[in-house]
């Protein structure tokens, strides 16, 4: 494998990191706190679908 591809392969999993912690406070607010936090759900589940549409954009233009 390539430098280039590798290079390219760590960026995609930082887009995909970000996507599971934002993944990851939705499920901490379901699990613990949905009654004080959920106000929060829309602002998060929109930066989620961006982080996921961002991730799967650099996938595709990257070929990966």
């Amino acid at each position: 494998m390539s430098e280039e591809i590798k290079e390219k392969k760590k960026e995609l999993a930082k887009f995909k990191r970000m996507a599971v912690e934002i993944a990851s406070e939705i499920h901490d607010i379901v699990e613990d706190t949905l009654w004080t936090d959920y106000d929060r759900m829309p602002e998060l589940s929109k930066r989620l679908v961006d982080a996921v549409k961002e991730a799967n954009e650099f996938k595709e233009a990257n070929g990966l």
